[in-house]
């Protein structure tokens, strides 16, 4: 039995390392954090960043509420509390993704400095690229599809962003995008400009 024992737990002498799958893929992953009010137009700008990725032959994966508070997060309210846990989690995933050599762009409110910061470090600071998605108020009614501002304004919706739960913008994000005075393709191509020589491998693959 003992000299079985050395097989019971079995340990590789190598584990691959971000770096073997970064060049496998030949791209450096990065985390995209598109931070901003509800109906700024950070999921529009993630769908069609993730697009232009993909036909410029980069891998990249979105995260949003869609796919995140229907799924991992879904036992999780819209309290202070909750929120933090929720951006919690969804830097650990996002840590993950990156770690497999994968570009992720998240598209969440984050509306909290702290919040932000958190999720900063959870990745950490040469991997997170901060785009404020910056629509003043009014215009993000004004676009307010799914009438959740309506909802918010008639007390039908508590802890709503923007109206009766604060959001501070971004002091030091990498990137600013006015979605009330430039088109979808301006704003994507203002975050491409930014994000392409980040994400390029050179020939040496480093």
């Amino acid at each position: 039995m003992k000299g079985q024992e050395k097989h019971i737990y079995p340990v590789f002498d190598k584990i691959l390392q971000r770096s073997h799958k970064e060049r496998l893929l030949n791209q450096r992953s990065k985390v995209i954090w598109m931070t901003g009010l509800s109906g700024a137009g950070k999921t529009t700008i993630a769908k069609h960043l993730d697009e232009a990725l993909y036909h410029k032959g980069y891998v990249a994966q979105i995260l949003d509420g869609d796919n995140i508070r229907s799924g991992i997060n879904n036992n999780l309210s819209f309290s202070e509390d909750d929120r933090f846990e929720n951006i919690r989690r969804i830097a650990e995933v996002s840590k993950l993704f990156m770690n497999c050599g994968i570009i992720i762009i998240n598209s969440f409110i984050s509306p909290t400095e702290q919040i932000r910061n958190m999720a900063l470090e959870i990745i950490g600071k040469e991997n997170f690229i901060e785009v404020y998605v910056n629509a003043p108020l009014e215009v993000c009614e004004q676009r307010d599809t799914k009438g959740l501002y309506a909802k918010a304004r008639r007390g039908e919706i508590l802890n709503f962003t923007g109206i009766d739960s604060p959001f501070e913008h971004p002091e030091h994000a990498d990137i600013t995008v006015r979605t009330d005075q430039q088109s979808i393709d301006e704003s994507v191509n203002q975050v491409l400009e930014f994000l392409l020589p980040l994400i390029q491998l050179d020939e040496e693959g480093a």
